[in-house]
């Protein structure tokens, strides 16, 4: 595997921007100033065709002036004049650069012509870039930061990778005031280049990055993205942001950065399928990375609240709870100590709820501590953990600088440095739940120790979910993905023929055809095209049957009169033929099928989406697959492990159990099939689609009773 190309572009020795200036009402200028100021320690060369210096710094009036190649060029030129200035970097031997300058791809035939030009320059000298129409990136272990804003205080752990460049810079004032520390920052824009894909490889190698956060409006390499993404999800955190599943999000993410939006469902299937964490809001994905980020990993469901008040208390056990969280009674033994700790009439269960109480060692430290130690719990969350001196209101602060009472005010101050060391200690996540900022010193000394804070009980109850999902992802079974089966002729020459007819699609038969190929089971049946073949062959495959329209051009036949089911006599297949035909107004062949009988049924089917290539559905089938829309979706080909794993992903899971007298469903015969689908539609790039509706289950076998297939233009 070759390196990732952010690797240098991240660790640059020398930086030369080239448009950055001295007014400082200019973007340009104000990246190369905050550059400079935020501590980088390389090499700066400013280049500009007019400025003799440039923020204290010797200008350079083209690359080719330069004493050497720096490792990054920054570009903020007008459009028209980027591809040139590339190329004049890429004649003296720089090989990364930053382009900001916007106007390309998103605007339209002419910026896309300007976008293609400079990826030309670009490839010709071996040039890997970020952009066009980004912010900057952010490395604190070497104090690189090329974005509008300074980061904050010191080195953190949490990667970001953004096609937003807002979410890397006009932010980073709200995370200062959060606690929030960025390991690494990554704006991509357009990604004519370097991909959100190559970032996310990048960050997952990244030492210093313990957990890693993506906003994205698009994907463009979503196989490439999902086979990352799965290598890193194991032992580091992927949590994502998708905006562009709905119609208006699509289109504003088209005019942002050029993006190319997907299905909201599709991303939903693709991130459950990578381990990824998905999330709703910006705000969850800052808050809930920081935790990954500073917090060990949970081991269980199980979580303990302490809290000095009712209501938050009452707040977060219904969040924690509703989101799969257990809120365990605490055992006798461990209420007892608890009990000694608490005044007479608070509770001691779970939550812990101290009700007004001034203790803040009891409150943030003494009695975690105690149900950290017990074994009882896999987490914690607290809150009311408050400064008083700080936050009473003002007119008690006049009281409080009396003596004795300022002398017993300054008694209630406590040390949380041992507060701060509990889940380090205990292996255990801690969450803070404060109404209060970093104008408490409590809460301003938990941000700076990485406990996290939320500023809402449910928040932290949300968090705290979202960790113990992810030690679901960790548990998730490992199967190996094997080759790909033998390509069957019989169903390449279908196809071909089907394509050399001109036709849209196979009728149901040959669709079968296919699926029996590769070991697919299908329902008995025979085509026939006279009314006493038909009657003949329902005698062989045995009453009851079902008869059917057969014809590519026929793709839906339900509420058509073309379909006839439950035929037990002679008479009653000779009249559906007939029945059937009228319908149909013509000599249309007719398949006679075997009556499949199960109460249960499913769809599974496949489509391709641009950069995913096949995808694959599970849902419930029959009349219940578009009024329900029960489905869940991944990428193919995947693994045995995987497809399982995907069939249980709908609400109606419970159907695949035992269910009011009907046996489980053969969960790994279905795996077979999902699977076998997918290198179907690998193996055939030809199909367009494929929908198996119904799957039957018929005592506990899974049977393909039709089939639809299309084939591409």
């Amino acid at each position: 595997m070759s390196e990732n190309p952010l690797h240098l572009l991240m660790n640059p020795k020398s930086i030369a921007t080239a448009g950055a200036g001295n007014n400082l009402m200019k973007m340009g200028a104000i990246q190369a100033m905050n550059l400079l100021t935020s501590g980088y320690p390389g090499t700066y060369y400013p280049i500009h065709p007019k400025e003799k210096t440039v923020l204290g710094h010797r200008a350079y009036s083209s690359p080719a002036e330069l004493p050497e190649a720096p490792d990054l060029a920054f570009i903020i030129v007008p459009t028209e004049q980027v591809a040139p200035v590339l190329d004049e970097f890429g004649k003296i031997g720089t090989r990364r650069a930053v382009i900001v300058t916007a106007g390309f791809r998103e605007t339209g035939e002419t910026g896309k012509a300007l976008e293609e030009e400079m990826s030309a320059v670009a490839g010709r000298h071996g040039i890997r870039f970020l952009g066009p129409n980004r912010v900057g990136i952010i490395n604190t272990q070497v104090s690189v930061n090329t974005t509008v804003g300074p980061h904050g205080s010191g080195p953190g752990s949490l990667g970001l990778a953004s096609q937003s460049g807002t979410y890397v810079t006009q932010t980073l004032p709200y995370l200062v005031r959060k606690g929030i520390r960025f390991s690494k920052a990554i704006s991509l824009g357009n990604e004519a280049n370097i991909n959100i894909v190559d970032a996310l490889e990048y960050l997952g190698e990244d030492e210093d990055t313990k957990a890693i956060i993506l906003y994205i409006e698009g994907i463009r390499e979503g196989r490439r993205f999902i086979e990352t993404a799965r290598r890193i999800t194991p032992r580091k955190a992927v949590l994502a942001l998708y905006v562009g599943g709905s119609e208006a999000g699509a289109r504003s993410g088209m005019s942002h950065t050029g993006a190319m939006a997907g299905p909201d469902y599709l991303y939903d299937g693709i991130f459950k399928q990578a381990g990824i964490i998905r999330v709703q809001t910006i705000e969850e994905l800052y808050a809930h990375g920081w935790a990954f980020a500073t917090q060990p990993p949970m081991k269980g469901n199980r979580v303990g609240i302490v809290t000095n008040s009712g209501g938050p208390g009452t707040s977060m056990s219904h969040a924690a709870n509703t989101a799969g969280l257990d809120l365990p009674r605490f055992s006798d033994t461990l209420q007892r100590e608890i009990k000694k700790m608490i005044p007479g009439h608070a509770s001691s269960s779970n939550p812990v709820d101290l009700t007004f109480h001034l203790n803040m060692k009891t409150l943030s430290t003494d009695i975690p501590e105690m149900i950290m130690k017990s074994g009882e719990v896999d987490g914690l969350i607290i809150h009311g953990v408050i400064d008083f001196l700080e936050e009473v209101n003002p007119g008690l602060k006049k009281y409080l600088e009396v003596s004795p009472i300022k002398d017993m005010a300054k008694q209630l101050l406590v040390d949380l440095s041992e507060a701060a060391t509990l889940p380090g200690t205990h292996g255990k996540p801690m969450l803070i739940s404060s109404f209060f900022d970093r104008r408490d010193s409590y809460v301003a000394f938990y941000q700076d120790h990485d406990i996290p804070v939320f500023d809402g009980p449910e928040k932290a109850a949300m968090a705290m979910a979202d960790l113990y999902q992810y030690h679901k992802i960790r548990q998730r079974k490992t199967s190996a993905m094997p080759g790909l089966p033998v390509l069957s002729k019989e169903a390449a020459d279908l196809i071909a023929s089907a394509m050399k007819k001109g036709q849209k699609g196979l009728d149901e038969h040959e669709g079968k055809k296919i699926l029996s190929a590769y070991g697919i089971p299908v329902t008995r049946e025979r085509l026939t095209a006279t009314e006493a073949g038909a009657v003949s062959a329902a005698h062989e495959i045995g009453f009851p049957v079902a008869l059917k329209a057969c014809s590519w051009e026929i793709m839906h036949k339900t509420g058509k009169g073309l379909i006839r089911l439950g035929l037990k006599e002679e008479e009653e297949v000779s009249g559906a033929f007939r029945s059937i035909r009228q319908a149909a107004g013509g000599d249309i062949p007719v398949l006679v099928q075997e009556m499949v009988s199960g109460s249960r049924e499913f769809v599974m089917g496949m489509t391709r989406f641009p950069g995913f290539g096949p995808v694959l559905l599970f849902g419930l089938g029959g009349i219940f697959a578009e009024a329900l829309k029960d489905t869940a979706f991944c990428s193919a080909p995947l693994s045995l492990g995987e497809a399982e794993e995907m069939i249980r992903d709908i609400r109606a899971d419970k159907m695949l159990e035992e269910f009011r007298g009907m046996p489980a469903v053969d969960t790994p015969a279905m795996a077979d099939i999902m699977q076998t689908l997918g290198f179907i539609a690998v193996l055939h790039p030809e199909i367009a689609e494929m929908d198996l509706n119904p799957l039957i289950i018929s005592g506990s076998r899974p049977v393909v009773a039709d089939a639809l297939i299309i084939v591409k233009d």
